[in-house]
């Protein structure tokens, strides 16, 4: 069994990982926690303590597979829940981030496989993230960002990358929730804003915003 603590850094240097190749920073893991570099290098010696990480001072760190598999443990029971309050609870998407904060330390294997299997084994979260089974593996689907995509290409909203409540609201106010099919219908030179049609209206989007809105393209016939 892991900390509250321990589980929060294993998850946040797995999701640093994902997106940044190489060796985790122990800066970045100090932003991804809102906390100060030297109390991050502490808990980073306990865990490689543990052989969770390979840590090496000065040069980052990496998830052992021991690491990862508790990464992706405390994952699937964050987006399980997230699905929980959403489908079962009614709350808001922009609503459940911080309280699956806390339910994702509950260590009861039983609760989780049960609620997985309450919820009808849910391949992805609220947010269109993809959920890890029992065994820690999860499905990925090819996508792409909107502020990548060529005008005329028409696409899927599957997913964002920003999860914080004001991001999810402005995009709820725009329409732009998962599963709603766009078409780009241009995109602003000037500041790469996009263009596009979504619900019968036409929607533009800052370049800042585009880049966290996760798209599978409708493909070519």
């Amino acid at each position: 069994m892991h900390s509250f603590t321990e589980e929060n850094y294993l998850k946040v240097i797995y999701h640093i990982s994902q997106t940044e190749p190489g060796t985790v920073q122990t800066n970045a893991i100090a932003n991804g926690l809102n906390t100060k570099a030297a109390s991050v290098t502490d808990m980073l010696k306990k865990l490689a303590d543990k052989q969770l990480i390979d840590y090496i001072k000065y040069q980052g760190v990496t998830l052992t597979e021991k690491g990862k598999a508790a990464a992706i443990k405390v994952i699937r029971k964050h987006r399980l829940w997230e699905v929980f309050l959403v489908d079962k609870l009614k709350f808001r998407w922009d609503e459940v981030h911080d309280i699956a904060e806390e339910l994702e330390h509950i260590n009861s294997s039983i609760l989780v496989e049960r609620l997985d299997d309450f919820l009808g084994f849910p391949k992805r979260d609220p947010h269109g993230d993809p959920i890890p089974d029992q065994h820690g593996n999860f499905e990925l689907s090819a996508h792409i960002h909107l502020h990548e995509i060529a005008k005329g290409k028409t696409g899927i909203i599957i997913g964002v990358s920003e999860h914080s409540s004001p991001f999810l609201i402005h995009l709820e106010k725009l329409g732009l929730t998962i599963g709603v099919a766009i078409t780009v219908h241009g995109i602003t030179a000037y500041d790469g804003s996009v263009e596009l049609i979504a619900n019968a209206q036409k929607i533009n989007v800052s370049r800042k915003v585009a880049q966290h809105i996760l798209v599978k393209l409708e493909e070519t016939k």
